[in-house]
């Protein structure tokens, strides 16, 4: 509540270091004008899709301005303000009791797996880059949640250069388990851009079209589904690929040309919505021995009864 009552009062101008070095405003959480009117849009824009789905007017609900990871309960932490993924969640959860979280950012959700470490009833599932010094440096694989929640928190970590074929066999092995374990009434998905080929922050080499892939199985799982976005910093390949599964999640086949509009140029200098993968290094050698550790220790996910 006091975390809610500061972010009314900050604007761009607005400096409090106590307070900030507090709520953890500064250097990737800067405060900015109209702050709480922002966080309030993003976090109501993912309560409006779930309602969508717990009133059973559609079985699949998008915010692509969702997917705000990192933030904590009381702190602002790695660009996010307000963690709209876990009040997407609790509202689900009046309806849906049990909630498979899968996110595909490159970055280890590590607000969302903070959020429900002690708690079987919201399994958390990251597939994330994982090295030292890499942001938030958590998500490793010994990390399985506590309590009650052990064996709940499932982290597959991945080197650079993961690719469309790795994600696929990724999720064929690893999450289709874990779905056919913990047998969720409702899944989130969090599908940050930033695993993309190109992205300046991450330096996996996927394409869209592994995340469709993943987007399509998931669909095929017919339950109520919240689609949410996340990072993305290069821009083009981010909106690109936010269209592509829009394209996926509605059953329609798109042109390959970029349409004309204001941000025409910006797509160039192919101007086509495909993303090809790039010539980097595949790091992933003991790809297999990481699904084999996830596996093990998926077995020891309890009968939610």
């Amino acid at each position: 509540e006091s975390y809610i009552e500061y972010l009314k009062k900050i604007d761009d101008s607005f400096c409090d270091s106590e307070s900030d070095l507090e709520f953890g405003l500064g250097y990737d959480c800067p405060p900015m004008e109209d702050l709480f009117k922002m966080v309030s849009r993003l976090a109501g824009g993912t309560l409006t899709a779930v309602r969508q789905l717990t009133s059973k007017r559609a079985q699949v609900a998008i915010n692509w301005c969702g997917g705000w990871h990192h933030a904590q309960r009381d702190e602002a932490e790695g660009f996010c303000y307000v963690n709209d993924i876990v009040v997407g969640i609790e509202e689900l959860r009046k309806v849906f009791p049990y909630v498979l979280y899968i996110d595909f950012d490159i970055h280890h959700g590590n607000g969302v797996q903070n959020a429900y470490e002690y708690t079987r009833r919201v399994l958390t599932l990251s597939l994330h880059k994982y090295e030292p010094g890499f942001y938030p440096t958590t998500g490793a694989l010994t990390e399985r949640g506590e309590g009650h929640g052990r064996y709940h928190s499932v982290n597959v970590p991945l080197a650079e250069g993961l690719t469309d074929a790795n994600l696929c066999q990724l999720f064929d092995t690893v999450v289709t388990e874990v779905k056919a374990h913990f047998k969720p009434d409702a899944v989130v998905l969090q599908c940050g851009a930033d695993c993309l080929v190109g992205d300046p922050v991450g330096n996996f080499n996927l394409t869209p079209s592994s995340l469709g892939y993943c987007v399509r199985q998931v669909l095929a799982w017919r339950l109520p589904t919240l689609v949410l976005g996340g990072g993305g910093y290069n821009k083009a390949n981010t909106a690109r690929c936010w269209t592509y599964l829009t394209a996926v999640i509605c059953n329609v086949k798109l042109s390959d040309e970029i349409p004309d509009n204001p941000y025409f140029s910006e797509y160039g200098p192919g101007f086509d919505l495909e993303i090809s993968p790039g010539a980097q290094s595949n790091l992933n050698h003991n790809i297999g021995e990481t699904i084999a550790s996830v596996l093990r220790d998926v077995t020891n996910i309890e009968d939610r009864m």
